[in-house]
Formats: C-alpha cells, sequence, structure tokens
C-alpha cells in the first residue's frame, strides 16, 4: 500500500529534508516515527529537498508499508511519536504509480522579508531581513524579466545535480505588507537555492546597486559568479506542491504568510 502525506516543518530543527548519516534530516525523522507505527522500515521520498533552514507548510511525501491502519495511525499517531517542529497534516491512500517527486508538476514558494532598520526577534528564524529601504517598484520591473521558460544556471548553486538548468518560472510577485515584503514564486521545478539566488539578486536592484535591466542580463550570462550571494534560509517556505487533480490530493494551505503577517506587531 501506498500512502502520500502532508507534512510542515519548521526547518531551523532540521539540516534539511534529505536523510542524513547523523539522522538529522526531516525525512530522517519521519521515517523513525512511521517505522514504529508500520513495524517495519519504511522509506520516504518527498517532493522537494529543502535545505537546512528552509521551511515548509506544503511538502508532500510518499511511503509503502504492508500493514493496514486506519488513516489516523499515520497523522495523530505519527505526529505523536515525531519531533517538535515536524508534523504530518494529512494523509491518503494513493495509487502504487503515484510519485511524490515525479508525478509533480509544479512547485510554489513564499520567500519572507523582513525590510525594517533592526533585525526582527519575535519572527527570527522564520523571516529573512534586510535593514536598507528596497524599491518595490524596481524589483517587479526585474522580476518581469525572469518569468518564462529560461536557462536558469545564473542561479543554481554549484552543487545543483539537477540534469538541467532549464525552468518554467509560472510567477513571481512580490508585494509588500507593513514591514515584510513577500515574493511568491511558481515553477515546474526548482534548482538548488534558485529561490534564495533569485531572491538575493532581486535585492541588488531593490537597494540600487544594478538597474532592472541587470537582472536579465544576469539570466542570459549563465554565469552564477555573476549574481548576488545566496540569500538567508530564514524566510524560505515551500508552500504548495501541485498534481494532477485525478491523485485527489488535499490542497495546500494558503494561511501561511498570513498567519506570520500577524504575529509581527510592526504590520
Amino acid at each position: 500500500m501506498r500512502i502520500a502525506l502532508g507534512v510542515e516543518y519548521d526547518g531551523r530543527r532540521f539540516c534539511g529534508w534529505q536523510s542524513q548519516p547523523g539522522g538529522c534530516g526531516v525525512q530522517d525523522a519521519l521515517e523513525r516515527a512511521l517505522s514504529g507505527i508500520c513495524g517495519h522500515p519504511v522509506r520516504i521520498a518527498g517532493a522537494g529537498r529543502t535545505d537546512s533552514g528552509v521551511h515548509a507548510s506544503g511538502q508532500v511525501a510518499h511511503f509503502e508499508t504492508s500493514s493496514d491502519r486506519p488513516l489516523t495511525a499515520w497523522t495523530r499517531g505519527g505526529n505523536s511519536a515525531l519531533p517538535a517542529g515536524v508534523a504530518i497534516c494529512w494523509a491518503q491512500p494513493v495509487a502504487e504509480d503515484f510519485h511524490a517527486r515525479f508525478s509533480a508538476t509544479g512547485r510554489a514558494y513564499t520567500y519572507l522579508l523582513m525590510n525594517r532598520p533592526t533585525r526582527p526577534g519575535l519572527l527570527n528564524g522564520r523571516v529573512g531581513w534586510f535593514h536598507r529601504p528596497l524599491d518595490l517598484r524596481l524589483m517587479r520591473e526585474a522580476a518581469a524579466s525572469l518569468v518564462g521558460t529560461h536557462d536558469f544556471s545564473a542561479f543554481r548553486s554549484a552543487e545543483c545535480q539537477a540534469d538541467s538548468p532549464v525552468r518554467e518560472l509560472r510567477h513571481l510577485n512580490i508585494e509588500q505588507r507593513g514591514d515584510l515584503i513577500v515574493f511568491r514564486l511558481a515553477a515546474n521545478a526548482f534548482l538548488q537555492r534558485m529561490v534564495r539566488n533569485l531572491v538575493g539578486s532581486l535585492l541588488y536592484v531593490g537597494k540600487g546597486k544594478h538597474p532592472p535591466a541587470w537582472l536579465g542580463e544576469l539570466l542570459a550570462s549563465k554565469d552564477r559568479s555573476l549574481g548576488a550571494p545566496t540569500f538567508a534560509p530564514d524566510g524560505l517556505y515551500l508552500t504548495a506542491v501541485e498534481y494532477d487533480a485525478r491523485w485527489r490530493l488535499p490542497a495546500a494551505s494558503s494561511a501561511l504568510s498570513e498567519s506570520l503577517t500577524a504575529a509581527s506587531p510592526h504590520v
């Protein structure tokens, strides 16, 4: 039997999604918890391999089991065995040909940036921070050149193992809510550290270091060394993974940024 899961986690408590020798990955925590419920070892496959410090409100995973359990065993039972900072939001049986990663048709990320002179206290680790004022008009103009199907080599990590750097960036929206700047990105898939590299380069435009046209030139160069440094993981969230309707999976929650915005006394 194949079971799909919806998972959320606080990336500060783990060394990323992927299993590590020391057992510090989100995948490791889930495998330990679910293996205890199944009564046999299980392996979890996730839709996206988030880095250390990156959060998720809409991660999707799946595993195989020969044990017949009610769905509450995977949610309430699984959560009782998981450490603080990670939770299973839903569980659902799926067909044997479903794969959390390879069946996905798109992913969405949100980056929350605190833009004020002083660093965040209440939201420390849950939002990124930049101390100088940013021009959203310039950043939006620059972002427009990135939307579409492109070679995103200029925004991929040197360690990225993707077969191709070509991705379809479906939208990149930037809005401001008081002290928070919210970046929303959706694509068919993302390269390693692509979102953080995009945000870092957009900040170069927003603070006036480069004009908006620079981002299009950087994209065309396919040269990562010409871009801004990789921005902090703190404010990055995997918010949704898209699948064909035939899988009948629950929709990801859209309340992430609203809840964090409400938590800040400065917005």
